[in-house]
């Protein structure tokens, strides 16, 4: 009995940094690295979301203010469409683990309508978007198995972006 030589599409790729370095894409989709941590991807892309959002904010404060922030987010979805759907077209799957770029622009987001918030609070919303990115209860999980590609990976994240939110202001009501 003769074997098939493997198809492109059915041979996936480890990603590495040399990975990640081959491609505009690949960078952006892996979080500029934070994709790669061998543990918790997502929960390290979403660390690294936290971090720049707030050392981009302290440090441009005249540039970054809630409306450049909009314009930023928006054109980083955008941006993130197109680059987890060539990464994950280069991996091999559609929503591997190392991108982790959907995490970023999701919690930046969360902390867009937070801000201002301490630190303790950033954290909670850093723990309830984690919460409901990594569970995916109805109606994230649906989003998560109806859109396929970029924008898959993308939307579903910005879901559990929306329910982080929800869980916000119904805590803040009372």
């Amino acid at each position: 009995m003769q074997t098939q030589p493997a198809t492109p599409a059915a041979i996936l790729i480890k990603p590495d940094s040399r990975f990640m370095l081959a491609h505009p894409a690949h960078m952006i989709a892996q979080g500029f690295g934070s994709g790669l941590s061998k543990i918790m991807p997502g929960t390290s892309g979403t660390l690294f979301g936290w971090l720049s959002f707030n050392v981009l904010s302290s440090r441009w404060p005249e540039f970054l203010t809630p409306l450049n922030w909009w314009f930023v987010i928006v054109a980083g979805f955008f941006i993130g469409v197109w680059a987890c759907a060539k990464t994950g077209r280069d991996l091999g799957i559609a929503d591997h683990g190392s991108m982790v770029w959907d995490e970023v622009i999701a919690f930046w987001l969360v902390l867009l309508f937070i801000t201002p918030a301490s630190l303790w609070i950033q954290f909670y919303a850093f723990l309830c978007f984690r919460f409901f990115d990594m569970v995916k209860p109805p109606p994230i999980g649906y989003f998560d198995r109806r859109f396929k590609g970029g924008m898959g990976v993308m939307f579903d994240d910005i879901v559990a972006a929306f329910f982080t939110l929800l869980v916000f202001a119904i805590w803040r009501s009372f």
